[in-house]
């Protein structure tokens, strides 16, 4: 270990850091767990609503990448929300695998904290996704914010299973080693930086996210079933995927997205770093 101070930790030390996060989130009664789920939905829903908001007009404006990579670093708000506020995150506690691994914690302690958080998670996100289309924000831009929501949440419908099984996985690592960054970092400023890179990535690469689908596709279905029709006509292109997008798809999309993100997360950043960094301790 080397001495505390201003550097960052050691992965070593971010293990541990780890490790005794996913107790003490065992440790969290129901309503605090719950209640914090609920932030953190709503959290990531405001870097989505971030995201779709700087993309509007971009289409056609800006090379694609370009426009990627500005919504990635517009949607890092949510995750940066997440961590300094001290919310709670569904996909960012497939790391309490590790301590699941270490012995210090239960399979049956570890998806009791999942499912609220999950559930917390989701009232946050679908609650700020109604808001947002109260508050008529969809129809900025003369209707550019509505037809970005439209085209997400509808390609999101249209994805097939196995499609969005591997882009769940893919990125929930990217998040997870955000998280893991975080952990390690000093100051403020450190913990953003560290989360602002993998946080773009995912979002450029279009990987799934169930948190974030959870404010998108609500979004679009509100859009799509109660915007005006002078609003819905004028969309052109972005109307035409508009069947693909049902209650169903959504539900479907955020089953397959789930169990992808656990994958990602909880196996390919939480298992191996566990076996790395601590499996040689004694349980």
């Amino acid at each position: 270990m080397h001495d505390p101070g201003i550097d960052a930790l050691l992965p070593q030390e971010i293990a541990e850091r780890a490790e005794s996060s996913g107790v003490r989130k065992m440790r969290s009664d129901t309503t605090t767990l719950f209640v914090l789920g609920v932030l953190g939905g709503a959290f990531i829903a405001l870097g989505a609503m971030f995201a779709t908001t700087v993309l509007a007009g971009a289409d056609g404006a800006v090379p694609f990448g370009i426009g990627r990579l500005l919504a990635g670093v517009a949607f890092s708000l949510g995750l940066i929300l997440v961590v300094l506020g001290g919310a709670e995150l569904f996909t960012g506690n497939a790391l309490m695998v590790m301590a699941l691994a270490a012995g210090k914690i239960r399979m049956a302690e570890m998806l009791r904290a999942w499912a609220i958080v999950y559930a917390g998670n989701f009232v946050g996100a679908t609650g700020t996704a109604l808001l947002v289309f109260l508050s008529g924000q969809y129809r900025l831009g003369d209707g550019g914010v509505a037809a970005v929501a439209l085209d997400l949440a509808a390609r999101k419908a249209m994805l097939g299973a196995v499609e969005a099984f591997f882009l769940a996985i893919l990125c929930n690592v990217l998040v997870c080693l955000a998280v893991w960054l975080s952990l390690g970092a000093r100051s403020t400023a450190d913990k953003v930086v560290a989360m602002v890179f993998p946080v773009s990535a995912f979002v450029a690469a279009g990987f799934e996210h169930s948190v974030a689908n959870m404010y998108i596709m609500p979004l679009g279905l509100l859009i799509k079933s109660f915007a005006p029709e002078t609003l819905l006509a004028a969309l052109g292109p972005a109307s035409v995927a508009l069947p693909h997008l049902t209650v169903t798809a959504f539900l479907t999309n955020l089953v397959i997205v789930t169990a992808g993100n656990i994958v990602g997360g909880g196996v390919l950043v939480g298992a191996v770093y566990w076996f790395v960094y601590l499996r040689t301790r004694p349980r």
